[in-house]
């Protein structure tokens, strides 16, 4: 009867690549000592009655290697965008020019190097969840399909593709954490 039996690796692939993408994105935020628009996504702004992305009330520019400005479209909001970059724990402190933002990036200590190499690791183990979880949920229904009366065979071939698909996951996982370790800990 479960002979027809096929598991939808790429769902679960997709799943998995959802995940780094997330994890990507995560690492985008943690600042190494450059600068770039990308660590303000995380930063949200109370403007218009909800919590908006800084993108969206202003353009974020990287004019030179160490500066990042942020061109508030609103001068109402010049406030409540300072406040928030205060309050990210980015540990950037925002100097006012009008309606310009300008965040100039220090230049990282050894210690707080170590802290978002940290931060880093905590972003890969999430990931690392996310990823077997979903490896869980493919072992469900190949589980399900045995109980449906599959053979042991083809259970155990489905299980190495999930197994072996989730490996191959981990291993990005640990790379791209290895790499951004490496960016961060570069002076």
């Amino acid at each position: 009867m479960s002979d027809d039996f096929e598991l939808d690796t790429d769902d679960l692939k997709r799943r998995m690549d959802g995940a780094m993408a997330n994890l990507k994105t995560e690492f985008a935020s943690l600042r190494t000592g450059r600068a770039s628009g990308s660590m303000l996504e995380p930063v949200m702004v109370e403007a218009y009655g909800s919590m908006t992305p800084i993108n969206q009330v202003g353009t974020v520019n990287v004019p030179e290697p160490r500066m990042v400005t942020i061109n508030v479209w609103d001068k109402g909001l010049v406030g409540p965008v300072e406040k928030a970059i205060r309050n990210s724990g980015l540990g950037i402190n925002p100097q006012l020019n009008g309606t310009i933002i300008m965040l100039p990036i220090p230049e990282l200590n050894e210690e707080r190097r170590r802290e978002l190499g940290k931060v880093a690791g905590q972003y890969a183990e999430h990931c690392r969840v996310s990823i077997r979880n979903v490896r869980r949920d493919g072992m469900d229904q190949i589980k399900k399909a045995k109980a449906d009366g599959m053979s042991e065979d083809d259970q155990k071939f489905w299980e190495s593709e999930v197994q072996d698909l989730t490996d191959a996951m981990i291993k990005a996982v640990d790379d791209a954490l290895e790499h951004k370790q490496a960016e961060i800990m570069q002076v």
